[in-house]
């Protein structure tokens, strides 16, 4: 952090300027090694009101990628890590960030490992990306690890951002179509069976239909909003807990289509989260441990769990895995052959790369699919009520 000093020299004159520290303290104790006589000591960028309000996640995935290219950058150009902690902190966007990375760089200082500073940020740091840097101090490869942390977040971003975005598009137009259709039945369908009725004729039974659904709405519509508020509170609570993660797991496993989305961008974080790891030396009991903490689903969570205590117990992976039925079996055999040929890194590799390709090319196919399939739909919907309401109309105005 940067900060503005005021101070006396031994000759009495005045000085001001600035001076680069991970703390205040750090910086009144070099200023006084200069023979200065501190008089005043601010930050030079007080944080803003502003900046204290947080939206969602405070370091998002992008924030970490640029990061993790810039240590990268910096470890290869022979530049200390304590340093490169107080450089970053001092100039990211990212004021959650920088505040984090001087707290790192003040346990350096401390004589504290990379990887045990980042430890203690798990908001920020995953465990994976811990053990990756760990690894990465062991073997003496910090600007590699670096390196290879940007590249997977940025894959892992990639893949996981386009199969969210896919549901995006969907999920507005059911919103707005939603709310024109609340708008419709309770203050449009109310005026119009208001005049139907008192005209005397006879309405027809999709009609009635409709004037049931608006006159519900209008006479118990904050009734019914209530209760799906409490129903979603309740559902959210339930998901929460181990019970509700596992079964909500399976449920989006199981449904048509999107269920297979969800299983190739699991086995594609899955393969590429192993590789990373394998192919930094993790050990695979290890390896597979960080992958299941990491890998963002009961299911996959609890297949990786088991299969670590078969591996602890002598068996080998791809033997473990081979039980159950959410592990393709090409994936199983190609592991297989990894084991076998001491090409494992590799073979996760290859698997991760198909995998994401799957998952992208899945995201193109639902989009291709849910488009022609909400317009009609949505076609069917607003052409019914018309219809209901038009019809009647129609006929009171042949019979007058």
């Amino acid at each position: 952090m940067l900060y503005t000093y005021k101070a006396l020299e031994n000759t009495g004159a005045k000085k001001e300027g600035s001076i680069e520290a991970v703390s205040v303290d750090v910086a009144i104790d070099a200023l006084q090694k200069r023979g200065l006589i501190i008089a005043d000591i601010v930050p030079a960028n007080e944080e803003k009101w502003y900046e204290k309000i947080s939206f969602g996640s405070k370091v998002s995935t992008k924030d970490i990628v640029i990061l993790s290219r810039q240590m990268a950058t910096l470890f290869e150009a022979q530049v200390s890590a304590l340093r490169i902690f107080t450089l970053l902190g001092a100039e990211i966007e990212n004021v959650y960030l920088r505040k984090l990375l001087a707290e790192v760089a003040e346990d350096l200082q401390g004589g504290s490992s990379i990887s045990k500073a980042l430890s203690k940020h798990p908001e920020a740091f995953s465990d994976f990306y811990v053990n990756m840097v760990k690894a990465g101090e062991e073997t003496g490869k910090l600007n590699e690890t670096f390196e290879y942390l940007a590249d997977y977040l940025d894959r892992n971003y990639e893949v996981v951002s386009k199969a969210k975005n896919a549901l995006i598009y969907p999920a507005f137009v059911v919103g707005v179509f939603t709310c024109v259709m609340i708008l419709m039945f309770t203050v449009i369908i109310p005026k119009i069976s208001v005049i139907l009725l008192d005209s005397g004729a006879p309405v027809p039974f999709y009609t009635a239909v409709v004037f049931a659904i608006s006159n519900f709405l209008v006479h118990y519509g904050v009734l019914l909003a209530a209760s799906l508020v409490i129903v979603v509170f309740l559902f959210i609570h339930y998901v929460r807990t181990p019970a509700g993660k596992s079964e909500w797991a399976r449920f989006k496993l199981s449904v048509p289509y999107v269920g297979d989305l969800y299983k190739k961008l699991y086995l594609s974080i899955i393969a590429d989260n192993m590789n990373t790891m394998v192919h930094s030396g993790i050990p695979m009991a290890r390896a597979i441990e960080i992958t299941g903490s990491v890998v963002g689903n009961a299911v996959y969570k609890q297949i990786l769990d088991e299969s670590l205590l078969a591996v602890k117990s002598g068996s080998s992976f791809s033997q473990s895995l081979s039980q159950y039925p959410e592990i393709p079996g090409m994936l199983v055999q190609m592991i297989r052959v990894g084991e076998e040929t001491g090409e494992l890194s590799s073979i996760l590799k290859t698997m991760a790369h198909f995998y994401q390709r799957e998952v992208m090319n899945t995201v193109d196919t639902l989009v291709g699919l849910i488009e022609p399939v909400m317009i009609v739909l949505l076609g069917l919907g607003v052409g019914t009520l018309l219809a209901s309401v038009l019809i009647p109309i129609y006929n009171i105005a042949n019979t007058a």
